[in-house]
């Protein structure tokens, strides 16, 4: 049950690039889920980030 590393967004080298189209679609339909709003001009770091947050608030992504 070994989980692959994950690296920091914050040491991500495009963190700074817009977010990608996959992003913004799953942060849009999780957006959706959890009754909020997201900008549409994130960058990559700050969608992962709030993928994540939404992710615990929906509780999907989850293991269990």
């Amino acid at each position: 049950m070994s989980q692959t590393p994950e690296k920091d967004p914050d040491d991500w080298t495009t963190g700074d690039e817009p977010m990608t189209g996959p992003q913004a679609s799953y942060l849009s339909t999780l957006a959706q889920e959890a009754g909020v709003e997201v900008p549409d001009d994130l960058t990559k770091v700050e969608a992962s980030k709030r993928i994540d947050e939404l992710q615990q608030q929906t509780g999907r992504g989850t293991s269990d």
